[in-house]
């Protein structure tokens, strides 16, 4: 009589058991959603520049990784979940791994196992290019051993040819300087034009300093203050009752036109120019009303094109004075 109760609680348990393994296969895998860019090609085609153009669109970079050590680095990232911030690694691989290069296609294979997306960026110059470029630095090549600078070259040019094949860009350096890499990057990645630059505005107040760390800065203080109406003086910029007296005084709309158009056009000239990054200053008296709702508005047209842009108030801090 005591076995029954048993066997209906072990029986529960495996339909718990049981459930608990279906919703485990339901769950995404967080491999899916995690990306591995190899960097690799010749020494001296720019291998370093392009990492420092990667990272900078977001990508977590590892420089000289052995390839046998990407597989327990993607697992333990994603392993980490969302905790971990990274979803996007890059790794240089060159010759100076040199024996790991064997283990790069078992590797590869085992990378795919997992479902995580991988892709092969490799840099490439010609060999006279490639000569003039270390000449110029003084410095041997990793494969030189004491010969000449050639025999080095054509080496790692040998032990690289399978790669080359398996890469997803190729990009030749030979007649680009490190910001026309840098470009080249970009469009090829991220494509090309004023959305890969990202901008970021911050509203300040001329009463606490001018800032240093903006490419442009305007001042609204041709606009009615805020502050002087009892209603609003407590009050920001991101507040509607702010925002809409700011943007219905009189010269408002037309300053944004004007500068919005400006703005436009030098972000389109900054993409070409290896400029991904532009600081907007927007200033008031006290940087709490009027610099607020001109940055959110500016904010606002500027996503409209495509771009990327962020918003802040530097005096968020402060008491609410003008």
């Amino acid at each position: 009589m005591m076995s029954q109760p048993s066997s209906i609680h072990d029986s529960e348990n495996q339909v718990d058991t049981h459930s608990d393994s279906a919703a485990a296969d339901n769950q995404p895998n967080p491999a899916d959603a995690f990306e591995v860019l190899l960097i690799t090609g010749m020494s001296g085609a720019g291998r370093s520049r392009a990492a420092d153009s990667v990272e900078d669109m977001g990508w977590y970079v590892v420089d000289n990784l052995p390839p046998k050590l990407l597989v327990p680095l993607v697992d333990m990232m994603t392993t980490s979940g969302a905790d971990s911030g990274v979803h996007k690694l890059a790794a240089v691989i060159d010759v100076r791994s040199r024996s790991y290069f064997d283990d790069l296609a078992a590797v590869l294979g085992h990378l795919d196992d997992l479902g995580v997306k991988t892709r092969i960026l490799f840099l490439d110059a010609n060999n006279d290019v490639l000569i003039k470029r270390y000449e110029s630095v003084r410095r041997p090549h990793p494969l030189q051993h004491g010969n000449r600078l050639i025999d080095g070259i054509l080496e790692e040019r040998h032990l690289l040819e399978n790669l080359k094949e398996r890469a997803d860009w190729v990009i030749d350096t030979s007649s680009l300087s490190i910001h026309q890499l840098s470009t080249k990057l970009y469009e090829t990645m991220l494509g090309s034009g004023p959305t890969t630059v990202a901008v970021h505005i911050f509203s300040f107040g001329f009463k606490y300093g001018m800032p240093i760390d903006a490419d442009f800065v305007a001042d609204v203080r041709f606009l009615p203050n805020p502050f002087w109406v009892p209603s609003l003086r407590e009050l920001t910029g991101a507040d509607k009752p702010v925002a809409d007296y700011v943007l219905s005084s009189k010269g408002a709309k037309e300053f944004l036109d004007s500068y919005e158009r400006a703005i436009e056009t030098a972000i389109e000239g900054y993409a070409q120019e290896d400029k991904h990054f532009v600081t907007i200053a927007i200033g008031c008296t006290g940087g709490q009303h009027r610099s607020v709702a001109m940055s959110e508005e500016l904010a606002r047209r500027l996503r409209a094109h495509g771009l990327n842009v962020t918003v802040s108030a530097r005096e968020q801090h402060h008491r609410r004075s003008s």
